[in-house]
């Protein structure tokens, strides 16, 4: 006799198991039944992440901005998948108040994904076209071992790029109006310490 058939977890109790792990791991549900954990992330990219966020203060109406809701590392659900975007954001024209629900339902008019070693195939191959799949208009993904971002706009379910930005430039990356400085993303290079005579 076969084994029965194996009982695909619903995504209410995976995300009761990732309630449930501890603080120094984080969870999310890229393919339909399955987690995925990961380790809290590394000095390059938290300073990305939050270089990032006070760049959009201005648009960020939480932060006195205007336009913009903007989060960190939010949990969004995507039908039966749960994403952890490092950045969204939901224009106030389409959401008045603040998402405020557990997992957020409201899909971000914005997500940005800050590329690691150990998240970057998945962040580029599972969460990029599926965000533009399910309609979320834009996609940044910031690279920086590259100190590179590109800036992804949805057409027709597929990302497509339309911008990129590189070192220490400052331009208008869309969705947003406003010029972001990129040189305090990254974080410097030690300098070579000076050989002995």
């Amino acid at each position: 006799m076969g084994d029965p058939a194996r009982k695909v977890p619903t995504f209410e109790e995976l995300l009761a198991e990732i309630d449930r792990l501890p603080e120094y791991l984080s969870g999310e549900i890229l393919e339909p039944g399955e987690i995925r954990t990961m380790s809290r992330p590394k000095a390059p990219h938290r300073r990305a992440v939050g270089l990032c966020y006070r760049a959009l203060g201005d648009a960020d109406k939480a932060s006195g901005g205007t336009g913009w809701w903007i989060e960190l590392e939010p949990a969004v659900r995507f039908g039966d998948r749960l994403f952890n975007p490092d950045l969204a954001g939901w224009r106030v024209e389409r959401c008045p108040e603040p998402p405020d629900e557990y997992p957020i339902t409201l899909l971000p008019d914005w997500c940005c994904e800050v590329l690691s070693p150990s998240t970057a195939r998945d962040d580029r191959h599972i969460k990029l076209p599926h965000d533009a799949r399910s309609g979320v208009g834009w996609v940044w993904m910031i690279d920086p071992a590259l100190r590179l971002v590109e800036v992804f706009e949805t057409d027709r379910g597929r990302p497509v790029l339309v911008a990129t930005a590189k070192e220490d430039g400052a331009q208008r990356l869309p969705p947003f109006d406003l010029e972001i400085h990129l040189a305090p993303f990254w974080i410097l290079p030690k300098p070579a310490e000076p050989s002995s005579p």
